[in-house]
């Protein structure tokens, strides 16, 4: 320690000039250089030279403070002796200053032309000699402080040997204080602290911190500098790898392919944001090694874009007429299909740039749903595309992986655009009431943007991750019913219903489409094989029991096989396949008309019912018995069935005298209802006045006709509530050579849509309430 300084500590006066510094605290003993600048400050050191020297250092609370009052101001600080002063060109001054010892400002005496501040010197006490505590204590501040040295921290030189000869706590505390990188609050409360052997723990903490510091950011620091040796060497082997290709003649072929890619970008006529993307990556493509991770990844992804088809689309046939000879050699019937893709057409020749339908279309199995869209793509001239949504449970099959993941390919969308070659394609997506969803997302959820006409023209791939338009696509979606669908998916559908076909019109389309196809399928020819019309009708009612045509299709192969063998083997030169040959070639009648209605019977009711496989003719029974009035259902029924029957006898019970029944007849009796095929399970709001008349009939005795068919649901109340699917139950009556159909009222509406040649076969009998079905299908009791 310094005599002279130590004779200052001992006199310091009681007032002094004030300068506030900002961005440091000065400590005792501790040599810097200060800029000065301010007026203020400017005046104090005048005033400081123009006396002993001596000048009160304080630290400013706020460091952006230009212009610090009395309470911005620490009120713990160093008075320093001002060793040297050397004025600037641009009008500030240089002192170089050492800080002698603390003081305390009691008060502030002026405020201008400079702070003038009395001050209350403090003395610290002195351990003479330091503790075994306190000495143990320095060894570890002065170890810590060679440590951060050792990981390169910049120190004067002669500080660590200073470090060695300080025997004073305080003093030691104060001299590391000044070489650690503190905040301005952190180092002013090291300032504060009085006692020496506490502001010297008060350092080790910050100390220990800023070793531990320094040692990760070396840690840091070496780590890198390994990865930047290791990316060196690679570079270098890949720099020698290039050599060894070149002399082998094995050249790097990265400039072949981005000149390829720039090339077929360029013909592709990519949007300017597609075109940016495209750029970017081309960018990172010419800079990569082709043997880094990356390369493919972007590689597949430029191979994309280029391929899809961003500005390619088909020119439409427009000529109606022409379209109308195309869907009429392919299809048979079908007019309201036909008449709206023909209103698209009409609309596209009015007006370029139309935006795609959504069509929906609805029906059986086999009535020709997937093979009508192909006929649609060649009406209009355009390329068709199917995929299949039966199963897929992952959102990523609809719109693609993110190009983070190993093996990432675009969604099935995308895909089939590509393959399409053309944005305008009309696109099937088949089986939509087929579609799952478990933990990988829901994909009717990435749906609901594709068949919106509002959003499509901006949709997102994850792994192409830019906007394509698809608002040219003519989407056509196709499901057997409607009830899985999401309701907001549904609502974006424009739903058209394909019913069944009638016996007639299979005979009609077997006739036209489905023998010719099939003779061309084996090898035969019309010369060779002839079915007659008679043998038609045996396959449609004796062999095949569906709404579609498919199994028919597959009988007819069936028929063309055998006879195409007894050809292969010489045996025949032609054959005209009759009814009478049928068993011979495809074995016994697999579907048997039923022959148990040739009588009108008591509690036997012919109800029609509509699967997702077309119309259905359901009979229900019901039989009373002695008991305890209890209601029996049997024949694997679902609830709303269940609940059909309850409310039918909750109906009849109520109606008891209007309907002739005993008051007491239902406590001393059991009904049973059973709908048989028990295997097959039955559910739908459809069959509640099927069972009421047949509950009626068997309490009754009334005998129920064996001619008539019905459907539809009822209150309590009685009346009668409409239903869905009237022309596929119409069908099914027809095939059942019902004759007599009892119909909702509100179901009269629905009778347009049903053919006129259907029409004439049965007799429609319209009805609002249960009485009403009982007058049309019981017979009074004999």
């Amino acid at each position: 320690m310094d005599i002279g300084l130590d004779k200052l500590m001992s006199s310091v006066p009681e007032t002094l000039p004030l300068l506030p510094v900002r961005d440091l605290v000065v400590f005792p003993y501790m040599i810097l250089p200060l800029f000065v600048g301010r007026q203020k400050s400017l005046s104090a050191v005048d005033a400081a030279l123009s006396g002993d020297r001596l000048i009160f250092l304080a630290s400013q609370r706020e460091l952006t403070q230009e212009s610090p009052v009395a309470a911005d101001i620490y009120e713990v600080g160093t008075v320093a002796m001002i060793m040297r002063m050397l004025k600037l060109p641009d009008g500030r001054v240089k002192v170089l200053v050492q800080g002698v010892t603390r003081a305390r400002i009691k008060t502030f005496l002026e405020e201008s032309p400079h702070f003038a501040v009395r001050l209350d010197a403090v003395a610290e006490p002195v351990e003479s000699p330091p503790g075994l505590e306190t000495q143990a204590l320095m060894r570890t501040v002065r170890e810590q402080l060679s440590q951060i040295s050792s990981y390169g921290r910049t120190l004067p030189g002669d500080v660590l040997n200073i470090l060695d000869n300080i025997e004073h706590p305080g003093g030691l505390a104060d001299l590391v204080a000044s070489h650690l990188d503190l905040k301005v609050a952190e180092a002013q409360s090291i300032l504060e602290i009085l006692e020496p052997v506490e502001r010297l723990l008060r350092v080790k903490e910050f100390l220990s911190k800023e070793l531990e510091l320094v040692m990760v950011q070396d840690r840091i620091q070496t780590r890198a500098k390994e990865e930047m040796g290791k990316s060196q060497r690679e570079y270098f082997l890949r720099e020698q790898l290039r050599a060894i290709q070149t002399e082998l003649g094995e050249a790097d072929t990265r400039g072949e392919d981005v000149a390829d890619f720039r090339r077929r970008l360029l013909d592709a006529v990519l949007p300017e944001s597609a075109q940016k993307e495209a750029d970017k990556q081309l960018r990172r493509l010419e800079t990569m090694h082709p043997e880094a991770a990356e390369y493919s990844t972007v590689f597949s992804y430029l191979d994309w874009l280029a391929d899809l088809p961003w500005s390619k689309q088909s020119d439409d046939n427009l000529d109606l007429d022409t379209a109308r000879k195309v869907l009429d050699e392919d299809h048979f019937d079908l007019e309201k299909i036909k008449e709206r893709i023909l209103e698209f057409l009409a609309v596209c020749k009015l007006k370029k740039n139309m935006k795609g339908p959504i069509l929906c279309f609805v029906g059986p199995p086999g009535v020709g749903k997937t093979s009508l869209g192909k006929s649609i793509a060649r009406a209009l001239g355009r390329s068709f595309v199917r995929i299949s949504l039966g199963g897929i449970r992952d959102e990523a099959e609809i719109r693609g992986h993110r190009r983070t993941y190993v093996g990432a390919m675009p969604g099935r969308i995308i895909q089939g655009l590509k393959q399409a070659e053309s944005n305008n394609p009309v696109f099937m997506l088949d089986e939509l009431d087929k579609l799952g969803n478990d933990y990988r997302g829901d994909p009717s959820a990435a749906l609901l943007e594709l068949l919106d006409p509002e959003q499509n023209s901006l949709f997102s791939d994850h792994f192409i991750n830019l906007p394509f338009d698809l608002s040219r696509v003519l989407f056509i979606v196709t499901a057997n019913v409607l009830d899985p669908i999401p309701s907001a998916l549904r609502d974006r559908l424009e739903v058209i219903r394909l019913a069944g076909y009638t016996a007639d019109e299979k005979l009609s389309i077997a006739r036209k489409y489905l023998i010719p196809r099939q003779l061309e399928a084996n090898g035969l020819t019309s010369a060779q094989l002839k079915i007659t019309d008679s043998a038609v009708q045996g396959l449609i009612n004796g062999y095949t029991a569906e709404a579609g045509l498919r199994n028919l299709e597959r009988e007819i192969g069936s028929v063309c096989r055998k006879v195409a063998r007894k050809f292969a083997s010489g045996a025949i030169a032609s054959v005209r396949v009759t009814p009478k040959m049928l068993e011979k070639l495809l074995g016994p009648i697999r579907f048997l008309p039923d022959e148990d209605r040739k009588n009108n019977e008591v509690g036997l009711v012919n109800g029609l019912a509509w699967t997702e496989v077309g119309g259905e003719l359901l009979q229900v029974e019901a039989h009373v018995m002695q008991g305890k009035g209890q209601l029996l259902l049997t024949g694997h029924l679902g609830e709303i069935m269940k609940e059909s029957a309850q409310a039918a006898l909750s109906y009849a019970r109520a109606h008891a005298e209007q309907l002739s029944i005993p008051a007491d007849f239902f406590e001393r009796t059991d009904v049973h209802i059973h709908v048989p095929a028990g295997a097959i399970p039955k559910d739908g709001p459809s069959a509640g006045v099927t069972m009421a008349t047949a509950l009626v009939s068997a309490l009754t005795g009334r005998y129920v006709r064996k001619d008539v068919a019905m459907t539809g649901e009822i209150t309590l109340r009685g009346k009668v509530l409409p239903i869905g699917g009237l022309k596929e139950k119409v069908l099914a009556a027809v095939q059942a050579q019902i004759t007599t159909l009892i119909v909702p009222e509100r179901n009269r509406k629905d009778l347009e849509e049903i053919p006129a040649h259907l029409r004439k076969k049965i007799e429609f009998i319209f009805v609002d309430r249960i009485d009403q079905v009982f007058s049309a299908a019981l017979l009074e009791a004999q």
